[in-house]
């Protein structure tokens, strides 16, 4: 009967189109209420593999940009001192001959003395009373130096004292250090003498411990004391002896035509 039934409906198939029509709407409605967990069970997989993957996208864009954000800290930070170990290379104040670049290590634990200690030692050639700068200018000469590193005295501990001409007029002067990193004092200045506020003070190059023409300080205060001939001079250091990080030891220039043993 089902067999006969379908062939019946096979051959009047264009008979019963307009049927099939009113017959499809009228399922319809079965069709989506049956479709509906399968429906909402697929979007349901859907929204949850979305959000699975949305959140493991942000945490790899978390960790991208956590990693990101600490290359950029670390090229921020080499910048830095690229800049200033191009400035210790290139620096108007570092003559030619032999140089070498030291860190500091740390600052000397001796409350009565300014020195720090540098990463530079006997095996690096440095030498008991070797000048040592910075990218700005002189900062102090090396006191005690062992096979791994070396203890720089800073120009402003109580026991340092400089020879320095000023630029302007090249009158001969002496800075003594006063234990302040900010503050230097010039010693037995007549009044009559020929410095003004502003002036900046070199490196004399006389005694033959500090090579000529190393900016040191710069005068910041002249005060004369009634009937007394000297007056009393405050200069600052022009080297950020506070903030130092990177040294420059400089080596004597030896003439050309200077043979061993000459010395």
């Amino acid at each position: 009967m089902f067999a006969i039934l379908s062939v019946v409906l096979l051959l009047s198939t264009d008979k019963m189109a307009p049927y099939r029509v009113y017959l499809t709407t009228l399922v319809s409605p079965l069709q989506f209420i049956a479709s509906a967990p399968l429906s909402l069970l697929d979007q349901s997989s859907q929204y949850f593999k979305l959000r699975s993957t949305l959140m493991s996208d942000n945490a790899k864009l978390k960790l991208e940009h956590l990693e990101l954000s600490d290359r950029l800290l670390k090229l921020t930070h080499l910048e830095n001192e690229n800049r200033r170990l191009n400035a210790l290379l290139g620096s108007q104040v570092a003559a030619s001959g032999k140089k070498l670049i030291a860190k500091v290590q740390m600052v000397d634990s001796d409350p009565f003395r300014l020195q720090v200690i540098i990463n530079k030692g006997a095996q690096d050639g440095v030498f008991v009373g070797q000048p040592v700068l910075d990218e700005n200018g002189m900062v102090g000469q090396i006191n005690y130096v062992s096979q791994f590193s070396s203890t720089v005295l800073l120009i402003a501990d109580n026991s340092h004292a400089i020879p320095l001409r000023n630029n302007r007029n090249d009158v001969r002067l002496i800075a003594l250090g006063k234990g302040d990193l900010h503050q230097l004092e010039l010693q037995f200045v007549t009044k009559s003498t020929d410095v003004k506020i502003g002036d900046i003070l070199s490196t004399s190059g006389l005694g033959g411990r500090f090579p000529q023409g190393y900016p040191v300080a710069k005068v910041t205060a002249i005060e004369n004391r009634g009937s007394q001939i000297y007056s009393k001079i405050k200069v600052a250091p022009i080297a950020q002896l506070d903030r130092i990080r990177y040294l420059l030891l400089i080596w004597p220039v030896i003439p050309s035509d200077t043979k061993p043993g000459d010395e």
